[in-house]
């Protein structure tokens, strides 16, 4: 082959990776661009529409975080399971019924350091209930937690008469839901939890193994991986998580709703498959969903200021989280 036709199959290579580089690129760092622009365009808009620096003034871009903050905690623990090749619809009835337990005990004078431990292994039970299902009982992952998402709301609404529970304690509500400074305890419990799960998913055997039941799960279960164990790990991770949720969520509207976090399983989905994580399972990352629940946060934020109806917000997280998967199957083929 002379120079002149090795030069120039270089440049074709070259030419043709480009596209695919590209799209990589795009998709991991996709969401975070998004959220910038986005960012961008509210702060030029604001001020011309309504007429001062509303999106940009500190309260709004704290109000932005905290009302990420709960869905950040619910869509790390999704993170692990999409990234395994699940799915877990379960997981606002489980914040519903972490939250009339917690509130139920605190009635009774538990401590607030208490109800945190129970609220998260309420949630590790309500996820182990899900594996079994899935594991034992063999049932595909969206019907065994469409069934359960409709058990555990039961239990909330019958534990609970189908009432609020008001009068939780001061000492709890400024713990879990008070600030740190300026910066709100939502925030930097789900900070936290990012933080911990992120190393875990990167850099333990059970974010590797995650990784490897959501790529193939017949390979891994040939390469000696208890396919079984694990998954009932993913789905604890995420029921621990959910419970966390329900702790920090009730104290933040200082009572216990039995019908609280109605839909959180979509914003959270939402959240997962808009940072990066893919629904086919076999990648995910804590990172990107971080910056997803940041963006549906920041979509709903700005749409408030501009008075844009609650109902055209749906339209517009369902329209992401449907670009989100075309995308992530296109980056697939």
């Amino acid at each position: 082959m002379t120079i002149e036709s090795l030069s120039e199959s270089r440049l074709v290579e070259a030419r043709g990776l480009r596209p695919r580089n590209l799209s990589r690129l795009l998709a991991r760092y996709g969401i975070l661009l998004a959220l910038v622009l986005l960012a961008a365009a509210f702060s030029i808009l604001s001020p011309l529409i309504l007429g001062g620096q509303y999106f940009l003034e500190p309260n709004n871009l704290l109000q932005v975080g905290l009302q990420a903050s709960i869905n950040a905690i619910i869509a790390v623990g999704m993170t692990f399971v999409i990234t395994s090749a699940g799915i877990d619809l379960s997981v606002g009835s489980m914040v519903a019924l972490a939250g009339i337990l917690v509130a139920q005990m605190l009635k009774g004078s538990g401590s607030p350091v208490v109800v945190l431990g129970l609220g998260i292994l309420i949630g590790i039970l309500c996820g182990l209930v899900n594996g079994v299902l899935i594991t034992r009982a063999n049932l595909p992952p969206f019907i065994a937690t469409l069934g359960t998402m409709g058990i555990f709301r039961g239990v909330a609404l019958i534990l609970s008469e189908g009432r609020p529970i008001y009068g939780l304690p001061d000492t709890y509500v400024n713990l879990f839901a008070g600030q740190l400074g300026p910066i709100p305890i939502p925030v930097i419990i789900a900070g936290i939890v990012a933080l911990i799960f992120g190393f875990v998913l990167t850099r333990t055997k059970v974010g590797e193994y995650t990784v490897a039941l959501g790529g193939n799960e017949e390979t891994a279960r040939l390469s000696g991986i208890n396919v079984n164990r694990y998954k009932l790990v993913v789905y604890a991770i995420c029921g621990a998580l959910s419970g966390l949720a329900g702790v920090v969520l009730t104290a933040r509207m200082g009572a216990a709703e039995p019908i609280a976090a109605t839909g959180a399983e979509l914003d959270a989905i939402a959240a997962t498959v808009m940072g990066g994580t893919s629904l086919m399972g076999g990648e995910g990352t804590i990172a990107g969903t971080i910056v997803g629940a940041l963006f549906t946060s920041l979509v709903r934020n700005g749409m408030n200021l501009f008075n844009v109806q609650a109902y055209w917000q749906q339209v517009v997280i369902g329209s992401v989280i449907v670009l989100a998967v075309i995308i992530d199957r296109q980056r697939k083929r």
